[in-house]
């Protein structure tokens, strides 16, 4: 977050490293229920992320579970997808992150974990300043 002065090197090397990835941290997940006829709620449906990704980079879309790197598949810039993630990876309360790869880049900006359970929609945003 640059206010017009100037930082030292090490400091802008510093803020171009770790902005993408806490910016890209934002993430949200809301969860999609519907009631069952004694009151409780049942999750049904597939599990969805939906990434928007505001940079030029093309990136590919992985997910982060319990040791495991799954890829959902790739987001071309400036452009919306939605990916199904695998119900293996989705149960219980597990937490996951998401990674965003740029393709040709070297950065690799990665989500915060959040809990995600069956039948959420989970919404990730890449910034522009994510590309390389």
């Amino acid at each position: 977050m640059r206010n017009g002065s100037l930082q030292p090197k090490s400091t802008m090397h510093l803020i171009t490293r770790v902005l993408p990835a806490l910016l890209l941290a934002a993430t949200l997940a809301c969860a999609h229920s519907q009631q069952k006829p004694n009151g409780g709620t049942e999750r049904t449906g597939p599990t969805l992320l939906k990434v928007e990704n505001q940079g030029f980079a093309d990136m590919n879309i992985f997910v982060l579970s319990e040791g495991r790197r799954v890829r959902l598949g790739t987001v071309t810039g400036n452009t919306t997808a939605t990916f199904t993630i695998p119900a293996d990876l989705v149960g219980g309360a597990r937490e996951m992150r998401f990674l965003a790869d740029p393709i040709g880049g070297s950065s690799r900006p990665v989500s915060d974990d959040i809990s995600v359970l069956p039948g959420d929609h989970v919404s990730l945003v890449i910034p522009p300043s994510a590309s390389p």
